[in-house]
């Protein structure tokens, strides 16, 4: 803890009874080393978050320096094995999972670069910041805003009807089966945009530099209003286009390097 917070224990006790709305982040902080935040569980030798209880709706970030996997699940917990170094914060319906990375630390090496498995409620709103890795997310039905640089971001059989996706690495392919999705926006620099919805979106954007953006709706899709652009390429599509006044369905399409295709069915 901070100087300010270890004065003398009546102090610190003071403290927390005068401003119960620190008490979580000052008082009983499980970063600080103290006892862990309510509803979370450590590991056996009392090292690490292990687990804790979270509400589908609730949103939740897991940071890292390195990769990740997030399996979504049935029950209320967000979990990571006895393997994996992580850290805790909540507050209220949003939460933050950190996967440190310590080059000179065994327990946090893993994390760097690595692809730890974290499992997740199958209806949070998930947001992941990686680096130097990959994000691969299956069956999460929450939003999702994914972002990376140096790895792929892979998404399967997730999102929803009415959900807003967001998938963006720099240096590698966007991939994505069975999105569900109102409102998609997938983007990188060099590396392909792969996706086949389960659901036909409002709107979708597909960017990529060096590389070929394709994209395969459902086979009752409506006509879209669509923008396909390449420099060095071919453009393709077997779906039906709608008019340029037609601005509730809208594909955009576009690359510098590499082939647009659009497919129905």
């Amino acid at each position: 803890m901070t100087s300010s917070w270890s004065r003398s224990g009546r102090a610190a006790r003071a403290g927390c009874a005068l401003i119960p709305l620190l008490a979580l982040t000052a008082c009983g902080h499980h970063g600080d080393g103290d006892r862990p935040l309510p509803g979370t569980r450590t590991g056996e030798r009392g090292e690490g978050f292990r687990r804790a209880s979270v509400d589908d709706g609730d949103r939740l970030v897991i940071t890292t320096q390195g990769g990740v996997r997030v399996v979504g699940t049935d029950d209320h917990d967000v979990t990571v094995d006895d393997a994996t170094l992580a850290r805790w914060d909540g507050d209220g319906s949003s939460h933050t999972l950190d996967l440190p990375c310590d080059e000179g630390d065994d327990r946090a090496r893993e994390n760097c670069g690595g692809m730890p498995l974290v499992h997740v409620p199958a209806g949070v709103t998930l947001t992941v910041r990686a680096r130097n890795a990959g994000i691969d997310v299956s069956d999460v039905r929450g939003g999702l805003s994914l972002s990376t640089v140096n790895g792929d971001v892979t998404v399967q059989d997730s999102g929803a009807k009415g959900t807003l996706q967001r998938l963006v690495t720099r240096n590698g392919s966007v991939r994505a089966t069975g999105l569900g999705a109102r409102t998609v926006g997938a983007e990188t620099v060099n590396g392909d945009v792969d996706l086949l919805c389960a659901t036909s979106p409002d709107t979708l954007d597909g960017v990529t530099r060096n590389g070929s953006v394709r994209v395969t709706l459902p086979a009752d899709a409506p006509a879209y209003a669509t923008e396909a652009s390449t420099v060095n390429g071919r453009s393709t599509a077997d779906a039906p286009a709608a008019g340029p006044a037609d601005s509730r369905h809208r594909l955009t399409l576009r690359t510098v390097n590499g082939d647009t295709e659009i497919h129905r069915g």
